[in-house]
């Protein structure tokens, strides 16, 4: 779906109303579930917690419905995730109808102040978001931090325009307009790019800042990463931000990026996880862009699973954690195995480190959940 930026006001495509029917739409097609002997199939199996139930980021949409289908198969134990945002997940988990959320930006001070209870965060996995573009021919570009920036503000429209130019010599540039696409909903894949944008341009964090829902000088709009994906391969010239797994599943371009160090570098496993090689703090919440790390690649970010820190709150039975934990374990460890081969970086020991230790400290009626199964 496109919709241009002056049509945001319309209430019936606004992001509650499309985050509504995302909701009801994923869960139809999320939902998995097991028989007895682990197969995928029709049957309910006999658990005691009847599903695990996740929402949130679209940029981990593949990873986390990939590992959840794993793990079925693996136990019997059915799970069902809402690729509906992070801004969405956030709100789930903050009004207890799932058992975790997932976001791509970490919980703010502020954000946590609006849990009435405390709330635990760990990275699960990372993830580049890469600046797509739909050119003519196999051009490979060579985008800069400040031509970024000045793309999305609207101070660069077209693509022969002389600095593009200057950073691709021997490229074949036309005089077509550039269309930028950005997200219409909440979202952490925004929040990673914003964040960026306001470490290495000054005005982009003056006007726009780091957020998780812009106010964009210039676009058109995307739902989802899928969505984004979509309306970049549509349009002729278009150029937006995507988590790596949609640019490679729908076989879009996207640029290499100056770093730091001022080396050009495309968005890799490898470029991904060098970003991550620093101190993780114990809560983990890191922002990891634009990393001084010579050969990283610059919008490199862990993504967070965020639950309760004690779990018996309304109706939860000690049963329910210790499934919900057990499978977040699985995640972190065994569930690592599946991350490579849908473009996610494995989580490097240290954050591995950090992750256990939430899961550790989150407890049922005041002991340690994995001490309890």
């Amino acid at each position: 779906m496109i919709k241009n930026y002056s049509q945001t006001n319309n209430h019936l495509l606004s992001p509650s109303f499309l985050i509504t029917i995302l909701s009801i739409a994923s869960f139809a097609i999320g939902f998995v579930s097991c028989t007895l002997d682990g197969k995928p199939g029709n049957e309910s199996p006999v658990k005691s917690h009847s599903v695990i139930t996740g929402a949130g980021s679209t940029f981990a949409n593949p990873i986390y419905s990939k590992m959840q289908s794993e793990y079925c198969t693996k136990t019997g134990l059915p799970s069902s995730y809402l690729a509906i945002g992070s801004s969405g997940g956030i709100k789930k988990i903050m009004s207890k109808t799932v058992d975790f959320g997932a976001s791509d930006s970490y919980l703010s001070n502020d954000d946590m102040s609006l849990f009435t209870s405390n709330v635990v965060e760990f990275p699960t996995c990372l993830g580049a978001v890469v600046i797509s573009y739909n050119l003519k021919g196999d051009s490979l570009l060579k985008l800069t931090p400040d031509i970024i920036a000045d793309i999305f503000l609207g101070k660069i429209t077209k693509w022969n325009d002389p600095r593009i130019a200057a950073e691709n010599k021997g490229a074949i540039l036309s005089d077509q307009n550039i269309t930028v696409v950005h997200r219409a909903d909440g979202s952490g894949t925004t929040y990673v790019f914003t964040d960026y944008l306001s470490k290495v341009n000054e005005e982009w964090r003056n006007r726009v800042g780091v957020t998780r829902m812009a106010t964009w000088p210039v676009g058109v709009e995307g739902d989802g990463n899928e969505g984004v994906a979509s309306v970049i391969k549509a349009i002729p010239g278009a150029i937006g931000y995507v988590e790596l797994t949609y640019a490679m599943q729908k076989h879009i371009a996207f640029a290499l990026i100056k770093n730091s160090s001022g080396k050009y570098i495309k968005a890799s496993l490898e470029s991904t996880s060098l970003a991550a090689n620093v101190d993780i703090p114990a809560d983990t919440r890191i922002s990891i862009t634009n990393s001084n790390v010579a050969d990283a690649y610059p919008i490199s970010s862990f993504t967070w699973i965020i639950i309760y820190k004690e779990q018996s709150y309304n109706s939860r039975t000690k049963l329910d954690a210790i499934d919900l934990l057990k499978e977040l374990s699985w995640m972190i460890t065994e569930g690592q195995q599946y991350t490579k081969d849908l473009y996610y970086a494995p989580l490097p020991g240290k954050a591995l480190a950090a992750a256990q230790n939430v899961l550790q400290s989150v407890t049922y009626a005041g002991t340690p959940v994995l001490k309890q199964e």
